[in-house]
Formats: structure tokens, C-alpha cells, sequence
């Protein structure tokens, strides 16, 4: 099931266009969004939604929504941090340059908007006010992160607020827009969130952990 889905997800992205000229504007952007990788925001959106309904190709589109936008972060991401790499191949700023880097990834944002305007009336709604409030925190992270780099101590508290709102607030609304699209309840909506954001905490926590300590464990 994973990998049928993995290629679903695949499949999609490979659909978009995303738009044609200027070219030095959109190319960047599918550049990025061919780099692969685990794909892994998508796949909790298909599978949140599989434990309701049983066409998941159906909100594939939508699944590419999430990736487009986790992709956006991660492409001005790599400006602020100054990254020569993505998954192992240059990054958007160092093919092109910086100012293409910004241009392109505000317009993948734009092109997230346009993928979810496919859904109609109230579900439309109930998808962007999750998916505002997570763009948003995603955002505050980043910044928290960022303030941190001046900062001789954070505290725990910072620490885990940071990584909440950078990583795990999307994992977890991945899962809980896959679960809106399949017509989930209110409370299966709020605990497949709750369970998401646990994910993304221990995701990161573990990340962090191995950035810090791993080549010192071996």
C-alpha cells in the first residue's frame, strides 16, 4: 500500500506543470519539487484519508499541495542557511541564484492556493483554515529557530515550541487534512492531529539528536 501510494504521489507531481514561462521562474520550481525524497507529508495525507475512504487517488492533488508547500519551506530554508545542497544535488540559490530562489518559491506558495481551490464550499474552507494557521506556525518556527543562532541558552520549553511549529505542526496537519477530506468527525480530525505532532516531535528530536551527537557516538 505504501508504495502504491508512494507512486500516486509521484505520479501527481509529475502532472503539474505548474506553469510555463517565464521559464527561469517555473523551472526552478520543478527542479526542486524532482528532487524526490521520502515524500513522507504527502503519504500521511493519503493514509489519514485511507482510514475513511477507499479512492485515494481522488485527493492526490491535494497530497501534492502539502508537498509543494513542505518543499517551499525547504527551498528558503536553504537561502537563510546558506545550504550548497539538497538531497544531494546543488540547491535552487546556488543553480541559479538568490533572487530566483525568493521569486520561485513565493510563487510555489501561490501554486499550493491553486491546487486546493479544486475542493468546493465547506470542505475548501475547513482545508485552508487548517492549512493557513499551519503555514503561519511554520514560519513562527522558522523565525524562533533563527533568534535562537544569537542566543548563548534556550530554554527546553523554546526548544520544543521551535521544533512544533518548524516540523511537527506539518506532519500533523498533513494527517488531519487527509482525514477533513475523508469526512472524518471533529474528534478523529483533532486526535489524528494530536497523533501527527507527536510524530513530527520525535521526528525531529531524533534528527537533532543525530546532528549533534552522532558522528561523536561512532
Amino acid at each position: 500500500m505504501i508504495e502504491i501510494y508512494k507512486q500516486l504521489i509521484e505520479s501527481e507531481i509529475r502532472k503539474q506543470k505548474f506553469g510555463q514561462e517565464p521559464r527561469s521562474l517555473y523551472e526552478p520550481l520543478r527542479y526542486i519539487m524532482a528532487l524526490g525524497g521520502k515524500r513522507f507529508r504527502p503519504l500521511l495525507t493519503l493514509l489519514s484519508y485511507s482510514l475513511y475512504k477507499n479512492d485515494a487517488q481522488r485527493i492526490a492533488p491535494f497530497a501534492t499541495a502539502v508537498e509543494t508547500f513542505h518543499n517551499f519551506t525547504l527551498l528558503h530554508d536553504d537561502i537563510m542557511d546558506n545550504a550548497p545542497l539538497r538531497r544531494g544535488k546543488p540547491t535552487v540559490h546556488e543553480k541559479w541564484n538568490i533572487n530566483t530562489a525568493i521569486l520561485s518559491g513565493d510563487v510555489m506558495q501561490v501554486k499550493v492556493y491553486d491546487l486546493f481551490l479544486n475542493l468546493e464550499g465547506q470542505m475548501l474552507k475547513d482545508v485552508l483554515v487548517e492549512f493557513n494557521e499551519c503555514a503561519t506556525e511554520v514560519c513562527e518556527g522558522q523565525q524562533l529557530d533563527m533568534n535562537f543562532e544569537t542566543q548563548h541558552q534556550i530554554s527546553e520549553m523554546e526548544y520544543l515550541l521551535m521544533i512544533e511549529y518548524k516540523t511537527a505542526v506539518l506532519l500533523a496537519t498533513s494527517m488531519k487534512i487527509g482525514a477533513i477530506l475523508g469526512n472524518a468527525n471533529t474528534e478523529d480530525c483533532d486526535n489524528i492531529y494530536k497523533f501527527g505532532l507527536n510524530i513530527g516531535m520525535a521526528f525531529q528530536i531524533q534528527d537533532d539528536l543525530l546532528d549533534s551527537f552522532g558522528k561523536t557516538a561512532e
